[in-house]
């Protein structure tokens, strides 16, 4: 797991992790790539966080917690690098719309969401639909028998 965590510990959704730069330099890429005939995806985790991602202090309510009120990571996990997201919170599932969205933005392709069935199916729908309104992207999803998903919020799973 590293210094830094896993890849999977996600520690800011809307910035560039340092080791890779910043998004002055994702921009050059994702520009850079554009004009070689590329399309860029983003590999996307919804299930969890790093602990120290600003989530944490600004909003813990985006946070599933112990009987004492602490932060835990993720259940029948040795995942001790991060920390559950609780998908109840409508906050929580607005918060991620607005990442999705700032990635578009900047030019982003679509995105290779990790286990979105332990998400609720309904939210990738909506996300379909914000990010339909900016433009077409790829919707890739890390599962192969949720097909709940398939019909509307993802364009392909691992299966087909």
């Amino acid at each position: 797991k590293g210094e830094l965590g896993s890849y999977y510990s996600v520690k800011d959704y809307m910035d560039v992790n340092p080791e890779f730069g910043n998004l002055v330099d994702f921009k050059e890429m994702l520009d850079k790539a554009h004009e070689m005939g590329f399309h860029v995806i983003l590999d996307w985790v919804p299930n969890h966080s790093s602990w120290d991602n600003p989530l944490a202090l600004e909003h813990p309510e985006f946070y599933i917690k112990d009987s004492t009120g602490n932060f835990i990571p993720p259940l029948g996990t040795d995942w001790t690098d991060v920390i559950q997201l609780d998908w109840s919170q409508q906050g929580l599932q607005d918060y991620m719309i607005e990442a999705f969205t700032f990635w578009v933005n900047m030019g982003v392709d679509g995105f290779r969401v990790d286990q979105p069935h332990k998400t609720p199916h309904e939210f990738w729908d909506r996300v379909r639909m914000e990010l339909d309104k900016i433009k077409p992207v790829l919707m890739l999803a890390e599962n192969e028998d949720q097909l709940e998903f398939m019909e509307k919020g993802f364009d392909m799973n691992y299966a087909c």
